[in-house]
């Protein structure tokens, strides 16, 4: 199985501190890197964590708020400087435009690649991407401003044949992908070998679920049910559950029980306000309701 890991670059909420920098995360598969949320010190973080920037062709930005997208900038500008020849995807929101367009105009004059927006509809759960082993769909969620969390999941990928029949029954390489697919295997003396016998069952499809920031959503369990990984902002613990609700922002009790209730396999939270002083209060809070909960932290990778 290839290998499938989230790297966390940053995870504060509005502001950076003395720990934690602003939301921005890698996924890192099959050689390709989607990067999601850019916030300020996104650059640094990525050059701590040696990820290899220019594997990046896509970035998904959940909204325009500044901890989420003020790293855009700088990174785009480096990309120019670098030398960068192959176009970078953005999928956002329509109103991260003229941000976008104001970077290229003032700042990115004679680039040697182009910058390309897909603008997504954050009140729609649709598929926004997809390549020969991704899908990648957009999650409504509730916020100030419009806001959408992204849903990662792999495409189902063919069994694999069994290496000892290739060479019992002397199969082509030709013939290998037809037998993936389903095919059978005649032998010279006109036995069917079938298809369950030549191959075993390929791994099942992962899933990442990325949900920050928005408010308490239980709709979002349906579009998330059973996926390996959900990152969901805990920005606040219960004991501020009124300003979690006044800011549009979620507590760790309830990512917890959204992922509880989706039935996802692990959580991860971060997205933490300045007046948490304790993380581990956040931690206790959410394994409360799901055990198999961690905290977000710069430098962090979790494979899926």
């Amino acid at each position: 199985m290839e290998p499938m890991t989230l790297h966390i670059l940053g995870c504060s909420s509005a502001k950076p501190s003395n720990n934690h920098v602003p939301s921005s995360q890698v996924l890192s598969t099959r050689g390709k890197l989607f990067m999601i949320d850019c916030g300020e010190g996104t650059q640094m973080q990525w050059n701590r964590m040696a990820l290899g920037m220019m594997r990046l062709g896509h970035i998904f930005i959940t909204h325009c708020h500044g901890d989420h997208c003020f790293g855009l900038p700088g990174l785009i500008s480096t990309f120019g400087l670098l030398g960068r020849t192959a176009d970078l995807h953005i999928h956002a929101p329509e109103g991260l435009r003229p941000f976008i367009e104001n970077i290229l105009q003032n700042f990115c004059e004679g680039m040697t690649y182009d910058v390309i927006l897909h603008p997504i509809d954050t009140k729609t759960h649709q598929l926004i991407h997809e390549d020969r082993s991704m899908e990648v769909w957009s999650l409504p969620l509730k916020h100030r401003v419009p806001c959408c969390g992204f849903l990662f999941r792999e495409k189902p990928s063919l069994p694999h044949i069994r290496p000892e029949m290739i060479k019992t029954y002397d199969i082509p390489v030709s013939q290998i992908n037809n037998i993936k697919a389903g095919a059978s295997w005649t032998t010279d003396d006109g036995r069917i070998i079938p298809h369950e016998a030549l191959t075993t069952p390929a791994a099942p499809p992962r899933s990442f679920a990325y949900c920050s920031d928005t408010l308490f959503y239980p709709r979002l369990t349906e579009w998330i049910k059973n996926a390996d990984l959900l990152y969901h902002e805990a920005t606040f613990n219960e004991e501020n559950a009124l300003r979690a609700k006044q800011t549009c922002h979620s507590t760790a009790r309830q990512a917890a029980t959204i992922a509880r209730d989706a039935q996802v396999k692990k959580l991860c939270i971060g997205h933490y306000s300045g007046r948490i002083r304790n993380e581990e209060e956040l931690l206790q809070e959410a394994q409360d309701i799901f055990p198999n909960t961690v905290l977000a932290q710069e430098k962090l990778s979790i494979e899926i």
